[in-house]
């Protein structure tokens, strides 16, 4: 296809000397690191006090710095151009982690926000990997900035496939667990402490040991990334295989029993309801408890979400579904290790089925239960069992069974098997008997030496009167060195393939599709970083052989060392209609067959400044006629407290048919204010010209710890065609939970 595509067997060869720097500017040089390397853990003799002042508590002299990082950017292979060191400690309750961020210029240190997991990348910042089984392939993160937010995720296959459910598939910033960060700017630079309980992290048995662990600091004003074990430019720190090691963790025996009780309290009017004020209230419970150090159950009753943030308003102008990524808390833990199949398009197991009806309106969960984590130090096993309650005249009741288990193998290689299951209790059928529906699958992965990676999944659904074509499978290949990216899949899903809670973009075809990329670091050439054309394609048949679908991009992003950011593509597309389908209310796309071109430019200021600018422009054929896409989005904070974000996408359609031209826009700006990391007040505000609606969501947040606290929450929308009357639903909700240690 291109040059470069599934050379699986070549290695990248980082070869040459690397200097080090020691102090805040280069004093002396040496070798980088040919291996990871290792540091050490100390016993401490109490617990540091977190303020953020390391080098004030005196529990830290005693303690050996851990230091010499290494950029990736914007000088990959240069020793950072300021100095960082990690102090590493521990007690009987918790791992303990200074660092001292000093900086030559405190006045150019950027912090960009306050908020809990805000992003990390367009502000000074540090984090850590700790891959606490040493299986190099999964990991927890905790970060944070100078204004001490707390930042953490979990990491699975090294964050492959950076897509999937709740966010991401290999990367799972929704997940939130108990810790305590402060940070404080001073004239030497800035410095944080950390405070990671046990209770909060997943581990062996053994009493003493080693972990993975890696470190990445942000120095924003240069646009640099430097890590603590030396990555290639093509990895970022969830590359757990490339991670130094943490020695003489001294563990004590796992005592976790948590519970989380939250009362509810929610107030309703206008809308498509009747006359009058509605209100309820709500209790409900969460529980958590380590029946090993590496297994956790977890249990839920009356399950309420009332927290999370309402879901975007997106522009769907094709023929098939869009998705909606899961955000609700109970279900993103480990979510990373049930996910099979394919991002966005063939998701075996997506949880969002779970509570949520097609349109997006709740359903009522009765409770359930998750058991997860890892058997031994390789085998990873999850199993989960919810029930949803009946709703008359929309949902039956419905128990949900997942069951996952995957085999951890070296070189990032791994096999494993999964279940779905959901029954029903047939009030919607004839024949109770008929309402059920199951997935089966196996998948697996296979490390090629550094750089390849040949993974897929074959799986097979059992619904009643579909018996046919009920399978769906998926080969790819990927090489990723520090010139090439690559890599090409081959897919297919059959007609009577019914994972019906997963997620499905379409169905009953056969896709072939690669992507090739070459990555340029010029020294000198009008200030510019990298540059990275690329093509890649994506092709859809039927199982006759008929062409239904193509989509070839051609590609060359340009990366400055200011931020700034531009992309020049164009794109070849193919549509074979055979069922007329409705765009949009009243127009029609006819029959035929569709072969369009289109230009499709993208431009980024520096998304680290207080005001900054990203648009994309796509114009040319769609369908039978044309289409002109605008999508702006404007930024802008003050200090790391206020941020503001306003989008539009607009989208001028004209198509060779009766009433064919129209426009449709999307509007989206979004609020907040955090009094400290853990308070905020966020609004969100959605403008949608195809129902003449305008939906707003307000949440005002007081943290205890994770996502358990008070939140206050305002939803309105205003819709002239659905709400004829009150055309305005007013919904007022105060909810409050807090995590309970029972054992401490």
């Amino acid at each position: 296809m291109s040059i470069g595509i599934f050379t699986l067997i070549a290695r990248a060869v980082c070869g040459g000397s690397i200097l080090l720097a020691f102090g805040t500017a280069v004093a002396q040089a040496s070798e980088a690191p040919q291996t990871p390397p290792v540091t050490r853990a100390f016993e401490l003799s109490g617990a540091p006090e977190i303020d953020g002042n390391v080098l004030a508590d005196p529990l830290w002299r005693g303690v050996a710095a851990t230091s010499g990082f290494w950029q990736i950017k914007p000088d990959e292979g240069r020793p950072a151009s300021q100095r960082t060191e990690v102090f590493l400690g521990f007690t009987s309750e918790a791992l303990y982690i200074g660092v001292v961020c000093y900086d030559d210029n405190p006045q150019g240190i950027i912090v960009s926000d306050s908020r809990r997991d805000a992003p990390l990348d367009e502000t000074d910042s540090f984090q850590v990997i700790i891959d606490s089984f040493l299986d190099r392939q999964n990991g927890f993160v905790f970060g944070t900035n100078p204004a001490g937010i707390e930042y953490d995720a979990q990491v699975t296959k090294e964050g492959a496939e950076q897509s999937g459910s709740g966010g991401t598939s290999g990367f799972n910033l929704n997940w939130d667990t108990s810790w305590e960060v402060r940070a404080a700017i001073s004239d030497i630079g800035w410095s944080a402490e950390m405070e990671i309980p046990f209770k909060s992290l997943r581990y062996g048995a053994d009493d003493v040991q080693s972990w993975g662990i890696n470190f990445q600091r942000n120095i924003r004003r240069n646009n640099e990334t430097a890590f603590w074990s030396p990555l290639p430019l093509q990895y970022n720190l969830y590359r757990t295989s490339r991670a130094g090691r943490l020695d003489g963790i001294s563990v004590p025996p796992q005592k976790n029993f948590k519970i989380t009780p939250y009362a509810l309290g929610r107030f309703e009017r206008g809308g498509d309801l009747p006359s009058g004020t509605h209100h309820d209230e709500e209790f409900g419970i969460d529980l958590k408890y380590s029946i090993t150090p590496s297994l956790t159950l977890d249990a839920t009753y009356n399950t309420d979400f009332a927290q999370v943030e309402v879901d975007d308003v997106v522009v769907n102008l094709d023929r098939f579904s869009v998705f909606l990524p899961e955000k609700r808390p109970f279900f993103l833990e480990n979510a990373g290790q049930f996910q099979v199949g394919t991002p966005r398009e063939v998701e075996l197991f997506f949880s969002r089925k779970i509570g949520i009806s097609d349109d997006g309106s709740q359903v009522p969960i009765e409770g359930g239960v998750r058991l997860s984590g890892k058997i031994g130090d390789r085998t990873n096993v999850g199993f989960l069992q919810m029930r949803s309650e009946s709703v008359d005249g929309e949902a039956p009741r419905n128990d949900y069974t997942v069951a996952r288990l995957n085999q951890e193998l070296d070189n990032r290689s791994a096999v494993g098997a999964l279940i779905v299951s959901r029954e029903g209790d047939g009030s919607f059928l004839v024949d109770d008997s008929d309402d059920y529906n199951r997935t089966y699958a196996i998948d697996g992965r296979l490390g090629i030496g550094e750089d390849g990676l040949i993974s897929g999944y074959i799986a097979k659904t059992d619904t009643p009167d579909r018996d046919g074509k009920d399978h769906s499978l998926l080969l790819r290949g990927q090489y990723d060195s520090e010139a090439w990216s690559n890599n090409m899949a081959y897919s297919e899903v059959g007609e009577d393939f019914n994972p019906e809670v997963g997620f499905l973009s379409r169905t009953d075809y056969r896709k072939f599709s690669f992507r090739s990329q070459r990555r340029f670091r010029p020294e000198n050439l009008w200030g510019l970083l990298e540059l990275r054309p690329h093509v890649s394609y994506r092709g859809f048949w039927d199982f006759e052989g008929n062409y239904e679908t193509g989509f070839l991009h051609i590609d060359n992003h340009w990366e400055w060392r200011s931020g700034i950011g531009a992309s020049t593509a164009v794109n070849f597309t193919h549509e074979d209609v055979r069922t007329s389908f409705e765009i949009i209310d009243g127009v029609f796309v006819p029959l035929g067959e569709y072969d369009n071109k289109e230009l499709q430019l993208a431009f980024n200021t520096n998304q680290g400044a207080p005001l900054s600018l990203d648009v994309n422009v796509r114009a040319g054929g769609f369908f039978s006629g044309d289409r002109l896409s605008l999508q702006p989005t404007i930024r802008y904070r003050i200090s790391e407290t206020f941020t503001t974000e306003l989008s539009w996408n607009y989208n001028d359609i004209d198509l060779d048919t009766p009433d064919g031209d129209f426009e449709v826009n999307v509007g989206q700006l979004r609020l907040s204010y955090s009094f400290t990391p853990k308070i905020a007040l966020e609004t969100l505000i959605q403008y949608d010209d195809r129902d003449d609606s305008v939906a707003s969501n307000i949440r005002f947040s007081w943290l205890q710890s994770a996502n358990a606290g008070l939140y206050i929450v305002y939803n309105e929308l205003s819709n002239d065609e659905d709400f004829p009357g009150d055309d305005t639903r007013r919904e007022f909700i105060i909810k409050y939970s807090r995590i309970i240690d029972l054992l401490n």
